[in-house]
């Protein structure tokens, strides 16, 4: 794991999207793996915006969402695959039949899990994996006491869980309890993460997560056990982090990132 610390939430922001506008450059057919969330809509304006300047082609580019509510239907204002062509499909030139996300008003919702991972292994598997993490330490929707093994399925949303995206709703009651979402499995299977965090309020969970034990009670914390993961935080999401300066100093000093320090 690499944790990339940067001045404030644009900087990290700017810096995930620059490491997937290079990765999709260097491999026009990616397999993208991608989440939802406030966290992620500067990303996906920046990479919008790399595609109106005529930097990013997504003609041959392959998504796949983390996750979904289960029993909103696509069109749902509060779905993710609205959110989804709201901030980021809509905006540029990926092929909708390239997009996927979990249907969340699927009638047989276990052999939707199955076929959901059938069609990630059909392409030969996601090469660059976007997370978010809940304040519950969650990456999806995998909340406390998910198996480090699990696979795609439906998930009962905790109370942190639904607090945190009830300011989305109209109100509480109508944020749903349950949703479909990629396992732990199925994110570590994914050769590289990269996982974005800003804010105070994530600093605590982000501690834990990059530098506590690995528990199934912070799922996030599993990333510790993948090859290629990259955490990049804002000063104020490493705020809880002890080897700060550690981490800095890597960052300014590896060859391989030295394309990205004015980010």
């Amino acid at each position: 794991m690499q944790v990339i610390i940067r001045d404030d939430e644009n900087s990290a922001a700017n810096l995930t999207a620059a490491i997937i506008a290079r990765r999709l450059c260097e491999k026009p057919d990616l397999v993208l793996g991608l989440a939802t969330g406030r966290t992620m809509e500067l990303v996906y304006a920046r990479l919008a915006e790399m595609h109106r300047a005529g930097k990013l082609d997504f003609t041959h580019c392959r998504t796949f969402n983390l996750d979904e509510y289960i029993g909103l239907a696509p069109e749902n204002v509060n779905s993710y695959r609205y959110y989804m062509n709201k901030h980021l499909f809509g905006k540029i030139n990926i092929k909708m039949e390239n997009t996927h996300l979990p249907d969340g008003v699927a009638i047989d919702l276990k052999k939707e899990c199955l076929a959901y991972d059938q069609k990630i292994k059909d392409v030969g598997g996601i090469n660059l994996q976007l997370l978010g993490i809940g304040e519950s330490g969650h990456i999806g929707f995998n909340e406390p006491l998910s198996s480090l093994l699990s696979r795609t399925r439906d998930k009962t949303l905790t109370e942190t869980t639904i607090a945190q995206n009830a300011p989305l709703f109209k109100s509480r009651d109508q944020v749903p309890r349950r949703a479909l979402t990629m396992g732990i499995g199925n994110i570590l299977e994914s050769h590289t993460c990269l996982l974005l965090a800003t804010g105070k309020r994530k600093a605590e969970i982000i501690a834990k997560a990059v530098e506590g034990p690995i528990t199934s009670m912070v799922s996030a914390s599993a990333l510790q056990l993948h090859p290629h993961c990259h955490v990049i935080l804002d000063e104020d999401a490493a705020g809880g982090l002890q080897e700060t300066d550690y981490y800095k100093w890597i960052f300014r000093n590896e060859p391989d990132w030295q394309e990205f320090q004015d980010y």
